[in-house]
């Protein structure tokens, strides 16, 4: 992992005490961003899949996976080891980016998984362009609150979903309003089931956002002590 270090010039004796110390907290503040930005976001901010890799015992915040429709919006909840479908919004741009927020705060989620459309040879469409547009919005609002935006690929996802529903014996009628929801959930479990792999962080332009991104959402007292570090 590499690390940048940035060299700092001696500070000037001739300046007032509290001059010197203001200028040398601002160097290392800017000593830690440089050094930030010098590791791959993924790293900065590993998604959960991947915390749970490194850590089987670690034990944090909920996923939301997302599964966006021109119109509708099929959405899945991760607790733990058990993923299931949740929930379809027919709703688009704010109202749904507000909703989603909303589904997230009363699920103590800290990650959403956005599927992303992909053709059968891996490359991108033009509605691979639209989700990310989505994505990319979505992300500041998300990461206002420290929660995290990913990408993963959803290809074959509504196939799988559709003979899931028909094998777990789901009705013609009850499939056609829950597909997208179960969707989201296969989205989920390929996430987890790649432990993270090929996802893309989806991170504002807003170095105050950024910085909320790295300090994560406020911890949870379910599972930190407030006397811990960790």
């Amino acid at each position: 992992m590499a690390i940048q270090f940035v060299a700092l010039k001696p500070l000037n004796p001739l300046l007032p005490p509290q001059c010197k110390i203001s200028i040398s907290q601002r160097r290392r503040s800017q000593l830690s961003v440089s050094a930030a930005e010098s590791v791959a976001w993924e790293e900065q901010i590993p998604p959960n899949a991947v915390r749970r890799k490194r850590d089987p015992s670690w034990r944090g915040g909920f996923s939301l996976g997302v599964d966006l429709g021109l119109l509708r919006t099929g959405v899945a909840i991760s607790k733990g080891f058990t993923v299931r479908p949740l929930t379809v919004l027919e709703l688009r741009g704010r109202k749904l980016e507000l909703r989603l927020l909303d589904l997230a705060e009363k699920q103590e989620v800290d990650e959403f998984i956005i599927g992303l459309p992909k053709s059968s040879d891996g490359k991108e469409t033009e509605q691979s362009n639209k989700v990310r547009s989505v994505a990319g919005r979505f992300a500041v609002r998300a990461a206002e609150r420290g929660w995290r935006v990913y990408l993963q690929d959803e290809h074959g996802t509504s196939s799988e979903a559709l003979e899931h529903m028909i094998a777990k014996g789901v009705s013609k009628s009850a499939r056609d309003g829950k597909l997208d929801a179960y969707a989201a959930m296969k989205v989920l479990e390929r996430y987890f089931s790649e432990e993270g792999n090929g996802i893309e962080v989806v991170v504002p332009k807003q170095l105050e956002l950024q910085n909320k991104l790295r300090e994560g959402p406020p911890k949870d007292v379910d599972f930190y002590s407030p006397t811990t570090n960790t």
